[in-house]
């Protein structure tokens, strides 16, 4: 009787090679902001009641400096034709300030000559136009 070995395969040698690389889990950055955030929550939550309570004087203050602030008038804005004589007049006008160590705009120079027409009285203000 002839007995049949079933010979094994070989187990194949092992090559030199490198294990797969999984990728590594990156963690959040935590940024100040976060961090910050985090932080006055926390206090926030352990600040007591009493404090939460403004009194009525801070009230009143905070009132106060919130009606001392003046809003800045609204402007318009227009085009308009003007004589070559008057710019002139606007020109020589504008020199003068800058002798008199005060520069000035064109349209500073319109907004005093309407304060000084408004200042006259109806007949002098008749002659000036």
């Amino acid at each position: 009787m002839t007995t049949a070995k079933t010979i094994a395969p070989a187990p194949a040698a092992k090559t030199p090679t490198q294990a797969p690389v999984k990728p590594a889990i990156k963690k959040p950055a935590v940024t100040k902001k976060v961090v910050s955030k985090t932080v006055q929550r926390k206090a926030a939550a352990k600040k007591p009641v009493t404090k939460a309570v403004k009194s009525a004087k801070t009230v009143n203050a905070a009132k106060a400096a919130k009606a001392e602030k003046v809003k800045k008038p609204k402007l318009v804005r227009d085009s308009f034709t003007i004589p070559k004589l008057e710019y002139v007049v606007l020109e020589a006008l504008k020199q003068r300030a800058n002798k008199l160590t005060r520069s000035v705009k064109k349209s500073e120079l319109l907004r005093a000559g309407i304060k000084a027409l408004a200042a006259l009285s109806d007949a002098a203000f008749l002659s000036a136009l």
